[in-house]
């Protein structure tokens, strides 16, 4: 995923993306901010910054990356905390939300720059199981709205539920890959197989 986003550079492979289309080492740097520019990365200790509010998480990136004006990037960033439903927690800070909050936060930032993939790295993992259900449920609406999303999880009913392509994966290699009905559909029938 990190290979994927151009954080870490990558060993080989190709990449078709944002008008993008050549192997991974040739990329020059114009490109590679292309990349970064065009996704929107949700990580699974929420990397908020702890001394502003959630507006000013959201904002940040706007203000500062894009050169977005600080009222326009208000209105934006008050749009993306309206979709995952924390406007009444705009001007609190992360040690005053709950991991499901802040979360949920990470993910406005996320569409608030408007990407045109957002990767998701484990987002339910460090939280409490009672609040699991909460970022789900953003997400899910997210893949209804036709947002595209690589998500790396363990949450194997949502992946079934939401995912449209899934790659199936152990010890870091590929074990199978395709439409969710066939690939939960061969995984059962390799663990009764196997039991």
């Amino acid at each position: 995923m990190r290979t994927m986003t151009t954080l870490e550079e990558a060993d080989g492979g190709h990449i078709t993306f944002s008008g993008i289309d050549k192997d991974f080492e040739k990329l020059t740097g114009k490109e590679v901010n292309t990349i970064r520019r065009n996704v929107g990365f949700v990580f699974q200790n929420y990397n908020l910054f702890n001394n502003k509010t959630a507006l000013q998480n959201i904002t940040e990136g706007l203000i500062v990356a894009r050169k977005v004006k600080k009222s326009e990037a208000e209105k934006i960033a008050l749009k993306a905390l309206e979709r995952v439903g924390l406007t009444d927690r705009k001007n609190h800070y992360p040690s005053q939300l709950s991991g499901g909050q802040q979360q949920r936060v990470g993910i406005a930032r996320a569409i608030a720059l408007n990407p045109e993939v957002i990767f998701f790295d484990e987002p339910t993992s460090a939280l409490d199981p009672e609040l699991v259900g909460e970022v789900l449920k953003v997400m899910q609406d997210l893949a209804s709205s036709g947002t595209t999303m690589v998500v790396v999880t363990h949450q194997m009913s949502f992946a079934r539920d939401v995912s449209n392509r899934v790659i199936f994966m152990a010890d870091g290699h590929i074990v199978e890959q395709g439409a969710p009905k066939a690939i939960f559909e061969n995984l059962l029938s390799s663990e009764r197989r196997n039991s």
